[in-house]
């Protein structure tokens, strides 16, 4: 594949990644609106239509850190199954048997350890970034090959 062809397929994922960006947030705005607008007509608002609310707010909060700095944080997502697996407790409890609840309350802190090992491996362990132009640390010598350094 040569230079310019992979450059115009990088470009064409950074589009369908744009386009993919958009309508996450569209459908969030959506269904947040639409949370909202029950929340309205019920003249009541309960613990799990603002969990609800967070997990849209999430959702928002993830697509930004990607547009600002392109890699999306796997913690984001750990935070989303935690909240989404609380507000079915708090949805569903009066339903569930004891093991449903001991098994999903095992489930939060499964995700909440692992939260906390995913931060820890940053702190203890941390990397170098891709730059932008998608080459990670290990290949930066492969940049210096294909781009000699300028002449002054």
């Amino acid at each position: 594949m040569s230079k310019a062809s992979a450059k115009q397929a990088m470009r064409a994922v950074a589009a369908l990644e744009t386009v993919g960006l958009v309508v996450v947030l569209i459908a969030a705005a959506v269904a947040g609106g639409q949370a909202v607008w029950g929340m309205i007509q019920d003249h009541h608002v309960s613990l799990t239509d603002l969990l609800l609310l967070f997990i849209y707010l999430e959702v928002f909060a993830m697509v930004g850190v990607y547009w600002q700095s392109g890699r999306l944080p796997v913690r984001l997502f750990i935070y989303i199954a935690i909240v989404a697996l609380s507000r079915y407790i708090i949805l569903d409890m009066k339903s569930m048997d004891n093991w449903r609840i001991v098994a999903i309350s095992g489930s939060i802190l499964i995700l909440t350890f692992s939260v906390l090992v995913i931060r820890f491996g940053h702190v203890r362990y941390p990397y170098k970034p891709f730059d932008h132009e998608g080459i990670p640390p290990a290949r930066e010598h492969q940049r210096q090959v294909e781009q000699p350094a300028a002449q002054d």
